[in-house]
């Protein structure tokens, strides 16, 4: 399955309560994206979480974008990606 990193903007911050709700919203975004066949690996979110960047698999860049869509999430950029280890040439 094709690695994506998934740009996103989120203009007043990304704000998910660390409890039941924050949890179970996660979840949601989960379900949903198993209908496109996009598994949402884990993300990065900058200090001011303005910004996240999410590691994706998923079929192709369409799919994310639908799951995104299903989700209410933005998509700044979808770039497809391949692992590149340091310690591979060691």
């Amino acid at each position: 399955m094709p690695r994506y990193i998934v740009e996103r903007t989120f203009p007043t911050g990304l704000h998910i309560p660390t409890d039941p709700d924050g949890a179970a919203s996660c979840l949601t975004v989960v379900d949903n994206n198993a209908d496109e066949a996009v598994t949402w690996v884990h993300s990065y979110v900058s200090d001011d979480k303005s910004k996240t960047f999410c590691v994706y698999d998923g079929p192709n860049p369409e799919a994310i974008r639908v799951a995104a869509q299903r989700n209410s999430l933005p998509v700044d950029r979808i770039t497809q990606v391949r692992v590149l280890d340091p310690y591979f040439y060691v």
